[in-house]
């Protein structure tokens, strides 16, 4: 799933891309992924792009026209993407023939698909007025990049929490932007079980793991920054020490980086950097060892 870096680097790439050009046509071929209706689609045809932000893991394309200013915003779920052109085909997509859900065609030839793989569809798309309709935005925790999100705000967030801390930092109620990946990423930093309960950590343990958040998530948009669509995924993996690294030693102590399974995902750690050097059951492996 792309989470707070991949999404800041598709904003970035679209702002600077497509700022002041206007939308010549829309064509919308999964229907289920349209989450909305008035404004309708066709609403958004003429409107000229004012910019492109990001509200956690949703992009935010604004736009303005002499009827009404509207959004066209997108979350891409678990498997959807953005493909990107200068010059994109003028055939017309015809509903269940194709991956592709959306695709945008702008006035100057240029226009990106929004892309699906597998059979579960999740990917999402919103024409609204106000972004803080769509439910998931209105929703959102405070962004861990944002200038007021201090080492407190962090504190008091974890204060009394007895869920465990990996499952906090992936709640975008309560902090946004942050996925099954880079969650990973900032406990690894931080060495911090994933198991451990956010209420339990001492305050040495939460500065510890602001400054790993803050460390990881802004190096993360550094390498994601100018790069073109395509090779956003890319950079995401190149930069990971523990997730989708199972089997394969940990950067900083090679020690072997390890998976916990569960129905629709997994979690990586290294023993030696995070839980003293113990294993976490693996329900997936126990089973397979009956």
């Amino acid at each position: 799933m792309p989470e707070m870096p991949e999404v800041q680097g598709l904003a970035d790439f679209l702002a600077t891309r497509l700022r002041g050009v206007s939308i010549a046509r829309v064509n919308l071929a999964a229907i289920a992924a349209l989450k909305t209706f008035d404004p309708p689609l066709e609403a958004i045809r003429g409107s000229v792009v004012r910019d492109v932000t990001r509200h956690g893991k949703f992009v935010d394309i604004s736009l303005f026209s002499p009827d009404e200013d509207l959004h066209l915003i997108f979350h891409l779920a678990k498997a959807g993407w953005l493909r990107f052109a200068d010059e994109i085909s003028p055939a017309v997509i015809k509903p269940g023939k194709t991956p592709i859900a959306l695709r945008v065609v702008f006035a100057d030839g240029s226009g990106f698909d929004l892309t699906e793989a597998g059979t579960k569809k999740s990917l999402a798309v919103y024409v609204v007025r106000d972004a803080q309709v769509v439910p998931g935005i209105r929703t959102l925790g405070p962004d861990p990049l944002a200038a007021d999100f201090t080492r407190e705000s962090l504190a008091s967030i974890l204060s009394g929490r007895r869920t465990q801390i990996k499952g906090v930092l992936r709640d975008q109620s309560l902090i946004a932007g942050i996925g099954n990946a880079y969650s990973d990423e900032i406990l690894h930093a931080a060495r911090l079980s994933p198991y451990a309960s956010a209420a339990s950590l001492g305050d040495d343990d939460i500065t510890t793991l602001y400054a790993a958040m803050q460390d990881t998530l802004r190096t993360a948009i550094e390498h994601a920054s100018g790069k073109p669509p395509a090779d956003l995924k890319d950079a995401k993996r190149a930069g990971f020490a523990v997730h989708a690294r199972t089997g394969q030693p940990c950067p900083v102590c090679a020690d072997t980086v390890r998976s916990v399974y569960f129905a629709d995902r997994s979690l990586e750690y290294c023993p030696s950097c995070q839980t003293g050097g113990k294993i976490l059951a693996d329900r997936r492996l126990s089973l397979l060892l009956k």
